[in-house]
């Protein structure tokens, strides 16, 4: 990638010169080929040399308005730049995913796209809710962005408990239409993105009454503003919900209806059906309504591995050019990198996005596979790939968050600076933990279903790939496991210890119903026990999904590149390991000779990494804007890019400030 002011940093390019494989290599696998590669260079020159996508004045100078308000004409600056690219032959998805997704999208707008939940919620939901007669109607104008939509399902006073939402949707027989209404403060819509001053329309989701009974959660197509002026309509409530942590450029709303009324044919209707007289048809499953968030959970997966990969280059490059303290000290100062507990901190994570990456490409092709048995009435496969989707959210989300946190906390001062994107980019990270299913509630969705898959298997059942390995553990005699350092001995040892900790719930489960509690008290009184279960499983599941996808690209691989992967694979899993100590003291036989040697293995990696750890950071090819920060830039001149920032704040473009006749100088010239 070429630099951006001409002149690298010397010990930044002593780096790209000691790498062992070709750049170019890695980022054709990383990316998917060269036909991909290509794509996505011309569209991130298309996208980012226009100059009106260009940053005039940093964001966090910015008022909550003015944010908006720069956040929407860039949106329509970069959907219109899409649509051209659709004249110019160079259409496709990937356009639209890449600006709604963690790299190029937050690289344009740092703070979040207004019309990100019109494309990846309100639309999907027509599609997956919507009978081909409603997709007729709705869907065309809506990708066309005749009509601006967004989702609203949380509630001021309901989030991932569903069955709790308080907005109601009644029938009238009479007029047949539903009557959509607020019955307290709390039924009140809070949080959709766009919802607030940028959509027109909206999927509601909502309690279903006809004939005096209550059908539970349905959704509804809701018209909320004047198509011409933008006024809201009659009975409808609407406003901003104010400032966050992050994400300001969202446009996240509140939402009250005072009883609108909206035609039968407003209820989405490929599933649950609603008859003219009021009769309620039952969808095929139940969990074909939440379609949608499964679909956006998968989607989540792959936005935390691009976060991460943007705050692990940032942290990399710097950490090369940072030079901090002497290891001897008859020596001159090393860089940053050279300490081991530096890398540490950097390389693991390093090793998380590339495996969040590989996974979530997993999962994308198990949601296809599993969307396209629904549709021929298939259902078998909806619960694993539900159980997967809700504890890859939570685990992948989490250990972003915290792998961003870890990566500013190496960059020391600088990297808490605004400027240095940590904190937009934490904004992003950390949000996703709550949105979508909070964390704790989606490993707990999982582990129900882990504990029926443990009665299957303990009933001999045939098993579904994911939790295959609790027949193992169940026709092992042995209750710990015979400790295996090798990659394949890891992957069974995490196996082992989430099917050990399945198995001590459940027991728990049945020996305190035994005491007089009911299953729902038993559950929620081992319910720490359940989560953590849900965590190992899906931590199993990640070593063994990325020691098969690192395999799959090593196959292909120049045996350069194939040793760099394994070894990123290799660190991914050690430390996965040696986090997990205390479990697999529990279920296997491991030693302290072994911890000894695991530990020795897992600094092994990290020197064998350290050459490298440029040279793979480069390969994620990540344009200067969208990393969006002055220690991560590719010629490594962060001190100049430092000191051209702070020149950009307000409080310098004066030599005094108006406070210090106003205020100071008074203060100071007064006798106290």
């Amino acid at each position: 990638m070429p630099s951006t002011s001409g002149t690298v940093n010397k010990d930044l390019q002593a780096e790209r010169d000691k790498c062992t494989f070709n750049n170019e290599e890695f980022t054709l696998w990383w990316v998917g080929g060269e036909t991909k590669l290509k794509e996505k260079r011309f569209r991130e020159d298309f996208f980012l040399n226009d100059p009106e996508l260009q940053e005039k004045v940093p964001l966090h100078f910015l008022s909550h308005k003015e944010l908006y308000e720069e956040s929407v004409r860039k949106a329509t600056v970069a959907f219109r730049k899409v649509r051209k690219m659709n004249e110019m032959g160079q259409d496709g998805v990937d356009n639209y995913s890449a600006l709604l997704g963690g790299l190029l999208g937050t690289g344009i707008l740092k703070q979040g796209n207004p019309l990100t939940v019109h494309y990846v919620m309100f639309l999907p939901a027509i599609l997956g809710h919507g009978t081909p007669e409603q997709q007729a109607e709705w869907f065309g104008r809506a990708w066309n962005c005749e009509i601006i939509g967004t989702y609203a399902q949380t509630e001021l006073g309901h989030g991932t408990f569903l069955r709790g939402l308080e907005t109601t949707a009644t029938y009238d027989e009479r007029t047949k239409e539903f009557v959509l209404h607020s019955p307290t403060l709390t039924a009140y819509k809070w949080w959709p993105g766009g919802l607030a001053q940028t959509a027109n329309y909206c999927v509601v989701m909502a309690q279903l009454y006809s004939k005096g009974q209550c059908h539970g959660i349905q959704p509804f197509i809701v018209q909320l503003r004047d198509e011409e002026s933008h006024v809201p309509m009659k009975g409808i409530t609407i406003g901003d919900i104010g400032n966050k942590l992050g994400m300001n450029g969202v446009n996240n709303g509140f939402l009250g209806f005072d009883h609108v009324r909206i035609p039968r044919k407003n209820m989405l209707m490929k599933n649950a059906k609603l008859l003219e007289d009021g009769t309620f048809v039952k969808p095929p499953s139940q969990a074909l309504t939440y379609g949608t968030m499964m679909f956006v959970r998968v989607v989540i997966c792959r936005d935390m591995a691009a976060y991460l990969s943007k705050a692990v280059t940032i942290a990399v490059r710097y950490s090369a050019v940072r030079r901090q303290s002497h290891i001897n000290p008859d020596q001159p100062e090393v860089q940053v990198i050279d300490h081991l507990t530096q890398q540490y901190k950097l390389f693991p994570a390093l090793a998380k996005s590339i495996i969040f990456k590989l996974t979530s490409d997993n999962l994308w092709d198990m949601y296809n596979q599993v969307t396209s048995e629904l549709d021929k009435g298939d259902l078998e496969r909806l619960p694993e790939l539900h159980a997967i989707a809700c504890c890859l959210k939570a685990i992948t989300t989490a250990d972003a968050a915290a792998g961003v946190e870890l990566c500013r906390m190496a960059c020391g001062g600088h990297g808490y600076m605004t400027c240095s994107n940590f904190y937009g980019t934490y904004g992003m990270v950390t949000a996703a933990c709550t949105y979508e299913g909070e964390n704790t509630v989606l490993l707990l969705q999982t582990a129900r279903y882990l504990m029926k898959a443990w009665q299957q298997a303990q009933r001999g059942q045939e098993l579904v790939p994911t939790v295959q390995y609790l027949a193992r553990f169940l026709s092992s005699k042995n209750r710990r496991m015979d400790w295996d350092d090798s990659i394949g001995g890891i992957v069974r040892a995490l196996q082992t210890v989430a099917a050990g900790k399945l198995r001590l719930a459940a027991e728990h489960i049945e020996q305190r119903q035994k005491r007089g509690a009911t299953l729902e008290e038993a559950t929620n009184q081992t319910s720490i026990e359940l989560a953590r279960t849900a965590d190992a499983h899906c931590r199993a599941f990640l070593v063994q999904s990325g020691c098969e996808m690192i395999e799959k690209g090593c196959a292909t691989a120049s045996p350069e590149l194939a040793k760099v992967l394994r070894t990123i694979y290799h660190l991914y899993a050690y430390d996965e390991a040696l986090k997990s100590l205390g479990d697999l003291l529990r279920f296997t036989t491991i030693s302290e000779s072994d911890i000894n040697r695991l530990q020795a293995k897992l600094e092994d990696a990290l020197t064998e990494l350290r050459p490298n750890a440029v040279g793979i950071v480069d390969s994620f090819d990540l344009p200067d804007d969208v990393l969006g920060s002055p220690l991560g830039a590719y010629d490594g001149n962060v001190y100049e890019r430092l000191y051209e920032e702070a020149k950009k704040s307000p409080l310098n473009q004066e030599p005094v400030n108006q406070s210090f006749h106003m205020y100071l100088k008074p203060f100071m010239k007064s006798s106290l």
